[in-house]
């Protein structure tokens, strides 16, 4: 019997109606337009209302992505949700998305946590859960409400994050010429104090003093983790090439987490790549974790960038640090 592939039916996003411009985050904090373009190459990004989830972001963009593949929720027996954000601490957003959804209760349902690598990581495990026979139809969400856990007076992280959700349905197919090729994943353990948020969790929970204190918001040594996430995205990059004997020439597309446009530009540089190959969306949604690469996914193939045929690569990095890479067949 001839080995399945797994393919992509359908993508979407969305993207909170709010714009937070650079010249009105000057107004709050220290700093200007032209401060935060010339280092990270952000213009805006999208920040969800008070009252709007993880969640409610997450089915948005899961509906887009069923109707982009002529399915219903009905027909999804896996669903996997890469955030850092859920609802709640307790249950998974993930059940919380089946529910609102009308996904069936015997649908295999959880959260997957690697930060801004988490949608690649979703994507293999996925992709490794439908090889397996068991499952039919994945649906894989990335998304996260970072201004929830970002430091509004602290300028080195509020210029550079936003909110919104992408998603992706995955199926088998018979068809050995298109579909994930493969994915390459890691972590580097030893740096988890580069990014990360101090308490709140098990080790040290949340008191009155370390909520005033904001030990509750994202921290991030920002010239660090620049450093090892352009090593670790031109590695992870170079190795899923190399393992499947391809040449970084041969990608029609570069989908990279975006989180900032130096990173990218430094890959680019490192794959020796031009970077009208890179999508890039970072000047107007900032860094969303996990919701990054979907969301860029959805918008190349919205913009008739992604053709039948094509070879592309995902790349990304985050906290923990974590890395992954991606080969796709479309």
């Amino acid at each position: 019997m001839a080995s399945k592939s797994t393919v992509i039916l359908g993508t979407g996003h969305y993207a909170p109606a709010r714009i937070l411009t650079n010249d009105e985050l000057a107004k709050t904090v220290e700093t200007s337009d032209e401060w935060i373009r010339t280092r990270s190459g952000i213009r805006e990004r999208r920040i969800a209302a008070p009252d709007e989830s993880t969640s409610d972001m997450a089915v948005a963009a899961a509906k887009a992505a069923l109707a982009d593949a002529g399915l219903t929720a009905a027909d999804i027996d896996l669903l996997i949700v890469a955030t850092v954000t859920p609802d709640l601490p307790l249950p998974a957003a993930a059940c919380i998305i089946q529910h609102k959804l009308g996904i069936p209760t015997h649908a295999a349902c959880f959260d997957l946590n690697a930060a801004c690598s988490g949608f690649i990581y979703s994507l293999d495990t996925a992709s490794a859960m439908i090889g397996s026979g068991r499952y039919r139809h994945a649906l894989v969400i990335g998304a996260d409400k970072l201004s929830a856990i970002v430091d509004w007076k602290e300028r080195t992280t509020c210029v550079l994050f936003g909110d919104g959700a992408g998603a992706v349905v995955l199926a088998a197919s018979d068809d050995p010429n298109r579909g994930i090729i493969g994915a390459r994943l890691g972590a580097y353990g030893d740096s988890v104090d580069l990014l990360k948020i101090p308490k709140g969790g098990s080790d040290n929970p949340a008191t009155p003093d370390s909520i005033a204190a904001g030990d509750h918001f994202m921290k991030m040594k920002g010239k660090e983790v620049f450093k090892l996430a352009v090593r670790a995205m031109d590695e992870t990059a170079r190795d899923i090439l190399e393992q499947h004997h391809l040449r970084a020439d041969q990608i029609s597309l570069v989908i990279p987490h975006q989180a900032n446009l130096r990173i990218i530009e430094a890959v680019s540089a490192y794959l020796e790549l031009p970077m009208d190959r890179f999508v890039v969306n970072v000047d107007r949604f900032g860094n969303t974790s996990a919701a990054s690469v979907p969301i860029a996914l959805d918008e190349a193939r919205k913009a008739g960038r992604i053709k039948s045929g094509d070879l592309l690569l995902l790349v990304a990095f985050g906290a923990g640090l974590t890395y992954g890479s991606a080969l796709i067949r479309w």
